[in-house]
């Protein structure tokens, strides 16, 4: 298989936000802090050292000790979780929601970014240490896009009525999703590896977090991984003074709100409330709202006055909960963090937001799309090499593919562009003619025109089709081998779960991820297994 590169820019499946960001259009750079390179991390840690509060590492240090008891810790991790009281210890963070058994492959390609560019800053700066964190989006409360995966064409979904942060939901149900998955994997060391992580996470936890965090210490611990669940009271703690402002003040919405003007010629990714926080319970996440001179929770008869969820505040923090405008706040407030890593639909949120860093005095974060990877077999990679098929093809769109292709494997070639670019001439000479001779004449001239292009854009069409049936059992070929890649006419890696590979390839997968993923690399990653 031709080992052509496929660049983010050049492979047709990211915005146009995205694109023009890390093309580093000059227009978007009020959006941001620094670009994130290497020769960067130096004034950012810089930065953040001057304006984050040294007496968050302690209390950091013990939540995440807490947080971690009755898990096995490697020695790995520990030793990061032990160096973040250091004032030279700083984080790479990428978040993710708790997708049942992980969910798309891309959770996987997030967190092996970040501890690979934690990898490559302890190289480029000695002096300092870098620890990579998972943060759990426990307080997310849309159970429908987290309670399946997709397995060999086959959806495995946890059927539950569910409220509340996800984190909180008991387990459930899902000896039911197991016993279907594991009758459909089959048998094999790397089938019983997959069965004994499921059963392990699902079945011996109570609830989704714990269950999250025991699969992803399995699958990262070892590579100093650091797991951290914002849903918790001594964090919220530190978060509370930002809170009480955003309750009183209510800048948020506003402050967002000024990113709009570059972001006009994109698509607003969200968009800010008066107050963004919710009100949580085990079963209730409800947006908090200020009317009538009241804080009311929304879908219930909870209010309070201003003196009542100040002091609620104080007593009960981990009561507030904050939505997607001020969770990147609440990470950066608690973190010595230098960097971000996410996908596309991320980063354009977060591009919205660091007029909100500002007016806190908190240190706006890098950036970094995440890695994205094209997982291939040697049997498909076989099978492009015997068809002809490079990499920067199969990325094109299907239809401009068969169109593409088509067109190399015909033998009658005739130029349609040619041809409409002579009749536009001709037209043009009579066009002329007519604005000196009868200028009435002009109408019908071009109606004329119209009618012959569209003869021959007819003709084409017509021609094409000929061709694609001429060729027909070659491009269904093509067309199997792209679909194959590309599920449904998607990215491979937010369809299918790691654990179609890991049966295949064992931890092979995990290794060749980790040495062929380059963060700072803005290209696509193939790898054929």
């Amino acid at each position: 298989m031709p080992s052509d590169c496929v660049s983010y820019q050049n492979s047709g499946w990211f915005s146009a936000l995205i694109t023009d960001y890390l093309n580093q259009k000059s227009e978007l750079q009020p959006l941001y802090n620094r670009f994130p390179n290497k020769e960067n991390f130096l004034p950012q840690i810089q930065e953040k050292s001057t304006n984050f509060n040294p007496n968050h590492r302690a209390i950091l240090h013990r939540v995440l000790n807490r947080q971690y008891q009755g898990f096995t810790v490697s020695l790995s991790t520990q030793n990061h979780i032990d160096a973040l009281q250091r004032n030279n210890t700083f984080t790479v963070t990428t978040g993710h929601q708790l997708n049942l058994f992980t969910g798309p492959l891309y959770f996987l390609y997030k967190i092996i970014s970040t501890i690979n560019l934690c990898k490559e800053l302890k190289k480029q700066y000695p002096d300092y240490n870098f620890v990579p964190v998972y943060w759990m989006a426990t307080e997310d409360h849309d159970f429908d896009e987290i309670c399946f995966f997709n397995f060999e064409n086959i959806k495995f979904k946890w059927n539950k009525n569910a409220s509340g942060p996800v984190g909180r939901l008991n387990t459930d149900g899902l000896k039911e999703i197991y016993e279907a998955f594991s009758t459909h994997l089959g048998i094999g060391k790397n089938a019983e590896q997959i069965k004994k992580w499921f059963i392990d996470a699902y079945l011996q936890h109570e609830n989704l977090a714990d269950a999250t965090r025991y699969l992803a210490n399995e699958l990262f611990g070892n590579d100093g991984l650091v797991i951290i669940d914002g849903d918790d009271t001594e964090l919220k703690q530190m978060f509370a003074p930002y809170i009480q402002r955003e309750l009183t003040e209510r800048q948020s919405k506003s402050w967002t709100e000024e990113s709009f003007t570059i972001l006009s010629d994109y698509n607003i990714q969200v968009n800010p409330r008066e107050i963004n926080l919710f009100y949580i319970e085990n079963n209730l996440r409800e947006r908090i709202v200020f009317e009538d001179n009241q804080y009311r929770v929304l879908n219930t008869s909870l209010a309070f006055s201003e003196e009542e969820i100040t002091q609620l505040l104080h007593d009960n923090p981990e009561k507030f909960s904050p939505n997607v405008i001020l969770r990147p706040l609440y990470q950066e407030v608690i973190l010595p963090n230098l960097c971000y890593i996410g996908g596309g639909g991320e980063l354009a949120y977060w591009l919205e937001l660091k007029a909100v860093f500002d007016n806190h005095n908190v240190t706006f974060p890098m950036l970094l799309l995440r890695n994205s990877v094209l997982l291939s077999t040697e049997k498909q990679s076989k099978k492009a090499d015997k068809l002809g098929i490079t990499w920067q093809d199969l990325f094109l769109k299907k239809e401009k593919l068969i169109t593409a292709k088509t067109s190399e494997l015909s033998t009658n070639t005739f130029d349609f562009e040619q041809q409409k670019q002579f009749l536009q001439k001709q037209f043009e000479s009579l066009r002329l003619i007519a604005q000196q001779t009868d200028k009435s004449f002009i109408g019908a001239v071009e109606a004329q025109e119209k009618k012959q292009i569209k003869g021959l854009q007819n003709l084409e069409k017509r021609m094409l089709k000929a061709e694609k049936k001429l060729h027909r059992e070659q491009l269904e070929r093509i067309s199997e081998l792209q679909e194959s890649l590309f599920p449904n006419g998607s990215l491979q890696e937010r369809q299918v779960n790691f654990a179609e590979f890991y049966k295949i390839a064992g931890n092979d997968l995990l290794s060749k991820l980790y040495e062929n993923l380059n963060p700072l690399d803005q290209k696509f990653t193939i790898i054929t297994l």
